[in-house]
């Protein structure tokens, strides 16, 4: 087995909410969750060892640390059910 030399970076299990106001291509995500995965601009969500979307960060403190909101139409198409856990990682 080869290894990597650069390490993977950080990621994280959140529950994906389905949010109507929320703009496509747009992930929230609590500032601090941001920070502990690093991320600064995009992130992917992983569900079932899948990549199922690409999103934009948007930082807002009233979200759960535990949770990424997305687009519900966006999630609907993507086939992702509001309270799925998925794993998040930036890009």
């Amino acid at each position: 087995m080869v290894m990597a030399s650069m390490s993977k970076p950080p990621e994280k299990r959140l529950r994906l909410r389905r949010k109507e106001d929320t703009d496509k291509g747009i992930g929230k995500l609590n500032p601090s969750t941001m920070k502990y995965l690093q991320i600064n601009e995009k992130f992917e969500v992983v569900v079932a060892g899948k990549k199922k979307l690409e999103l934009r960060a948007f930082p807002l403190p009233d979200i759960p640390e535990n949770e990424v909101w997305a687009n519900a139409e966006e999630m609907r198409v993507q086939g992702l059910a509001d309270n799925s856990i998925a794993t998040i990682r930036k890009i």
